[in-house]
Order: C-alpha cells, then structure tokens, then sequence
C-alpha cells in the first residue's frame, strides 16, 4: 500500500490514464473493505483525501475482526476506541482478542446498540461483573462466543433476559475436566434453559452438566439445531437421552467426538515473560488520527 508521499499509480480506460482516486465511491469502498482494518488504518486513509473519506465511512466499520492484532496488540484500546467512533454506533460484529478492562468493554457496550455478534478470546482482563454489565447493553445480540472464560450461571440468566434476540451461545471451558474428574454441576444449563429459549446453536464445551441439565435444554430450547457436547463427562449419552438428542437435534457433537481445538489455529502467545520487552508501536508515526487536511488528491 502507497503511503500519502507517493504517487496513485494510474490506470489506463478507454485510452485514457485515470488516478485511482477518481474510482466511483462504491468501488473503492468495495475494494478497501478486503483489506485488514489495521491496513485501513495506517496506510489506506493516509493515500489520498478521496480515499481517507471512503475509510471514516461508518458503513466500513460495521464488521471487525480484531483477534490477529500482531505488534498492534499493545495498541487494542487505542485502535478499539477509534473503530468505535468510527463506526458511529453501526457495528454489527466484533471479534477481539485481548480485551480489556472493563472500561472498554463497556466503551463497546455504550457505542454498538446495534451489534449483533460477539466472539471474545483471552479476555482475562475483564471481571465478570464487567462482562455481564456491557452484555446487559446488547439487546440485539444474536451470537455469543466466549473462550477460555466462564461466565457463572447467574450471569448467563442475565445475557438470557437481556438478549431475547440470542440465537447462538459458544462457550468454550477455560479448563477441561478428564472423565471421572470432579463432579457435574447444572446451573449454567439450568440458566440457558429458562432464558434463551430461542437458542438454534449451542456450544458447551468441557461443560460440567449433568443428564438433568442437558434434559432441560432440550425441554426448554425447542429451536434448537446444532448441539455441541464434547468433553462434557459428566453424563453418559446413551439410552432414551441418545434417542433423544438423535431425533430432536440435526446437528449433534458427542462428548467423545474428536475435540479438535476450538480456538483459532493460529498460534497464540498469551503470555509474556518478565523478561521480555514487546515492540510498542507510536500511534502518531502512523498517522492514524491526523486530520484530513493532510491529505490531497493531488499527493
């Protein structure tokens, strides 16, 4: 991507060399949504004023992808906060690694009435407080995937009340109990059954429910579609409770069905050594908050 300081290379049509940012709105649009948002960011909207103005469209910002930040990790509140005002309050799915504190998931909260899906990964810095306050906000929600975080039952009676639109619950256990370990416990089913009635996918990864939970999801969930119960040892899927879920479900993961990691496959550094020193970008030296006056078509 050319930065402000170079030249648009042209394009020849009908004999005639034309700049890039003489390219239709619409087409240009379509042509910088493909890029990564960091891309946008830092070089895109620094091209050409054409182009800046096409990148703070709120229209671009209503689908982000934030787990792959790389050396723009350290910068998540920072990028996060200006993609919210950015998108005006028209963000309909975010996914996001590395989240937090609370304050700005509840910066998220406050500014996307609107969003529709919600999939977090290593969020260890957000309380549960925290989380189930900015769910409480979302009352369009209609996805939820937490990994490798737990949500207590109590809080997932609130996201049930306060979701009614909620069509597809992942959650992913932060530890995975073998077979013949520890004990069930059903107050997260118990939950998802007397709230989210008009649930279609639900992903319960190493969840410790027992028979009587699964039995009241599926008495209490009658859209359910897709059922994933892998590494779930606390009951025996066999009997009238096979028959069951075989005829009510289309799609039905078994406890013992190959777990394949249901996190991203990309590798991921979670933790830092103490004696590690990570690259912290300068916001500024990209660019990213000047203004449009910077900018020409002429450049």
């Amino acid at each position: 991507m050319a930065s402000s300081s170079s030249s648009l290379i042209p394009v020849m049509k009908d004999g005639e060399c034309r700049s890039w940012s003489e390219l239709p709105y619409e087409l240009t649009s379509s042509i910088l949504r493909r890029l990564d948002y960091t891309d946008i960011l830092v070089n895109a909207q620094r091209v050409c004023t054409s182009w800046r103005r096409v990148c703070k469209d709120p229209a671009m910002w209503r689908k982000i992808d934030m787990r792959d930040l790389g050396k723009f990790r350290y910068l998540v509140k920072t990028l996060c906060r200006h993609i919210l005002d950015l998108s005006q309050g028209g963000l309909v799915e975010l996914d996001m690694w590395y989240i937090g504190p609370d304050s700005l998931l509840d910066y998220i909260a406050d500014r996307s009435s609107n969003l529709r899906s919600l999939k977090l990964d290593l969020i260890s810095m957000i309380t549960t407080d925290g989380l189930t306050e900015a769910l409480g906000k979302l009352p369009l929600l209609e996805e939820l995937e937490l990994s490798r975080y737990t949500l207590s039952g109590d809080s997932l009676r609130v996201v049930g009340q306060s979701c009614p639109k909620l069509k597809t619950l992942k959650l992913h256990s932060l530890k995975i109990r073998p077979p013949g370990y520890g004990y069930g416990y059903d107050d997260d089913a118990l939950a998802i059954s007397e709230t989210m009635h008009g649930l279609r996918f639900l992903l319960l990864f190493g969840n410790c429910l027992t028979k009587v939970g699964l039995n009241a999801i599926l008495d209490n969930c009658p859209d359910l579609e897709h059922l994933d119960l892998r590494l779930c040892f606390n009951f025996k899927l066999v009997g009238d409770l096979e028959k069951r879920c075989s005829e009510r479900i289309k799609v039905l993961r078994r406890p013992f069905d190959s777990p394949e990691c249901p996190y991203d496959e990309r590798e991921i550094h979670a933790d830092i050594s103490d004696d590690e020193v990570p690259f912290v970008p300068d916001v500024n030296s990209y660019g990213i908050f000047e203004s449009d006056s910077d900018y020409s078509d002429s450049d």
